[in-house]
């Protein structure tokens, strides 16, 4: 329980930074440009990206990287981010004891 809250909170962590960076970006340029998840990626690390579409294409399938993947590395890196940390979030909440809940009558 305590690790995916913690892998959730890791993923709204890193949502909030990167619509920082966009938030910074729009201040100094004033165009809105939301980074995508592809671009972000091969920022940070374009061998990697690069890899895993090779991976991806020879051992498991072509139609797998084209649009599924693709799809996705297209959308805003911050939605990426939030979406499942929130999801992560709520799934690995703290519940209450069932004795300590209270009953309106």
């Amino acid at each position: 329980m305590i690790i995916g809250r913690l892998i959730g909170w890791i993923l709204v962590g890193c949502a909030f930074l990167v619509l920082g960076h966009d938030i910074l970006l729009y201040l100094n340029t004033e165009a809105w440009h939301s980074i995508l998840l592809g671009e972000l990626w091969y920022n940070l690390n374009p061998e990697g990206l690069n890899l895993t579409q090779a991976i991806v294409q020879r051992y498991l399938t072509p139609m797998l990287w084209d649009p599924v993947i693709l799809t996705v590395l297209l959308w805003p890196a911050w939605l990426v981010f939030l979406a499942p940390g929130v999801v992560f979030l709520l799934l690995f909440r703290k519940r209450r004891p069932a004795n300590s809940r209270r009953f309106l009558n």
